[in-house]
């Protein structure tokens, strides 16, 4: 068993030690059991509150418990909650409707998990690489970027450049390329190949460590790929739906993908609800009984997404997002300026950002950081070993901005 701090009380001692006992290791949380969220707060099980700066990996973009979002479910679980598509439902066409004006396309196609959209993304390319662009068969190739996190599927995992996704998984699945992120070069090289049917990317890389490409690159990524007769696919999973400044993270570029991946921040971190959307020569190349999902399109998440959806609009969370994170950048640039040989370097877009930790020479590194700052009361989760994400609920004024950014100034300064 894995050891519990014990600066715990035995309450969530016993509850760590519960999971760490009877739960796959697969995770490797920071030592806080939660039990209660609300806006931009987080409360443990000890009734100690804290401010979340992960947000579920921006799943949360709509605050915890919000709501507007809640009174749908609850009214919603009442009456339906789950048909499968064996039947229609009173709630998807209206759902289907709303997303697909929002963002522009003819068709959504809804799944569960943001994998799961994923897995559709690849299908539909490959779909119409054999359908439209005349493809021999299984010969589609896709083109993804070097350290890429689109999920953890055998299939996703197969284009993976993180060891520790891969190790040990294989054999896995061929008809991928991978190319340097922010490479244009490599893409248009890839790209000339005639079995290639897509390229699939992030706008900014946020497992990664919130990788922001040059200025210019999607949307000369996405001329490249119109050029070639490929299509470019936007994983905008944990980077859409407000989380940068923007609706969308391609938006910055007024790029508007051939396929939209959604997913995450759709249900406001209710349930598990992720889309697909495209135009009819794509979408229409999947036919009945050549994909689905029983709890794809249910009811009950069609009515939470578009609660989700109405609280992303109506409380002008995108702009929030726009201003305060250009707030905590500068805060946060502030205090590299004080400990240049702690923090290496600041970057994001919106409220997605992340601070790159020098290790120490005591050997902590930025995991310690997070810790600190766990007993102080902010949540964060570092990524790759040195840095740190950090991307709370775009509800936050400014005014709780700045506290959480001065308890984070007080733990770096303090290092």
């Amino acid at each position: 068993m894995q050891t519990i701090p014990t600066t715990h009380t035995s309450r969530s001692q016993e509850l760590m030690a519960l999971e760490d006992q009877y739960g796959a290791h697969n995770y490797h949380p920071l030592p806080v059991v939660l039990s209660r969220g609300e806006g931009v707060h987080l409360w443990d099980v000890e009734g100690k509150r804290y401010y979340d700066f992960l947000s579920a990996y921006s799943a949360v973009n709509q605050g915890h418990c919000h709501p507007r979002i809640i009174g749908a479910l609850t009214e919603q679980a009442q009456k339906l909650t789950l048909t499968s598509r064996a039947f229609f439902n009173d709630q998807l066409g209206a759902a289907e409707k709303q997303v697909c004006e929002l963002f522009g396309y003819d068709k959504a196609l809804l799944m569960n998990s943001g994998a799961e959209a994923v897995e559709t993304a690849l299908k539909l390319a490959r779909k119409w690489g054999y359908q439209e662009k005349g493809i021999a068969p299984n010969q589609a190739r896709i083109i993804v970027a070097e350290h890429n996190f689109h999920g953890r599927t055998t299939g996703i995992i197969s284009f993976s450049t993180d060891p520790d996704s891969t190790g040990g998984f294989g054999p896995y699945t061929p008809g991928y390329q991978v190319v340097p992120y922010d490479d244009l070069e490599a893409l248009e090289e890839a790209v000339k190949e005639p079995h290639v049917c897509a390229f699939l990317v992030e706008p900014i890389q946020g497992e990664a460590g919130v990788m922001v490409p040059s200025e210019g690159y999607l949307a000369k990524a996405a001329a490249i790929c119109k050029a070639h007769h490929v299509l470019f696919i936007a994983d905008e999973i944990q980077t859409g739906l407000g989380r940068t400044g923007e609706l969308l993270a391609v938006c910055y570029e007024a790029v508007h993908a051939d396929i939209l991946i959604l997913g995450k921040a759709l249900s406001g971190g209710v349930l598990p609800v992720s889309a697909v959307l495209a135009r009819n020569e794509i979408m229409l190349t999947i036919q009945p009984g050549q994909h689905g999902s029983t709890f794809g399109g249910n009811p009950l998440a069609c009515v939470v997404m578009r609660a989700a959806l109405d609280v992303l609009l109506d409380e002008k969370l995108t702009e929030n997002a726009r201003a305060l994170g250009e707030v905590f950048r500068e805060r946060m640039r502030r205090v590299q300026a004080k400990r240049p040989e702690v923090v290496e370097l600041v970057r994001g877009k919106g409220l997605l950002n992340a601070v790159v930790i020098k290790p120490h020479a005591d050997g902590r590194t930025a995991w310690d950081v997070c810790v600190t700052l766990m007993e102080r009361g902010v949540l964060a989760k570092p990524t790759h070993g040195d840095i740190i994400r950090f991307a709370p609920p775009l509800v936050i004024n400014e005014e709780q901005l700045h506290e959480a950014c001065d308890i984070i100034e007080q733990v770096i300064l303090g290092f």
